[in-house]
């Protein structure tokens, strides 16, 4: 398929290369952005646990929503990322879906505590899940409770 053969396999590359400014904006415009390893695998914004993976740029990051595989047609072009072979996410941009085909979704379309980039019925229950489970696992009981002493 693509030639690989000319990427770095790591992100220091020289101030002024052209390709690794193209790569960085590539990488940020598609939702790239998760902490890099050994930072534990959360989102920054509602620190639900995530499924990260290296993408295709050098030094970049994903996060997808975890055990979470739906139908390629009902996602978005630019929001379908797949797992290759080598365990690396790749966005599938404006590329047609074969039919039956699976994808992932970045965290960042489903996170509780960001603004929606656009109104999707399933995307929004996934988002208020996520922000029921951020509750759970953060809301104690508050002052709100009768006193027992």
């Amino acid at each position: 398929m693509g030639d690989t053969e000319y990427h770095a396999s790591c992100p220091d590359r020289p101030d002024g290369d052209s390709d690794h400014l193209t790569a960085a904006f590539h990488a940020l415009l598609e939702g790239a952005t998760a902490p890099r390893p050994p930072a534990p695998p959360e989102c920054p914004f509602c620190e639900l646990p995530q499924d990260r993976y290296a993408t295709g740029y050098p030094g970049h990051w994903i996060l997808l929503e975890p055990r979470i595989l739906v139908p390629a047609h009902t996602v978005p072009p630019r929001r379908r990322w797949i797992i290759t072979s080598t365990g690396t996410a790749m966005n599938l941009w404006d590329a047609e879906p074969l039919p039956g085909a699976m994808c992932r979704i970045p965290h960042r379309i489903a996170c509780p505590c960001l603004e929606p980039e656009d109104h999707w019925t399933w995307v929004t229950a996934l988002r208020h899940h996520n922000g029921q489970r951020t509750q759970r696992l953060f809301d104690l009981p508050g002052e709100d409770l009768p006193d027992t002493g």
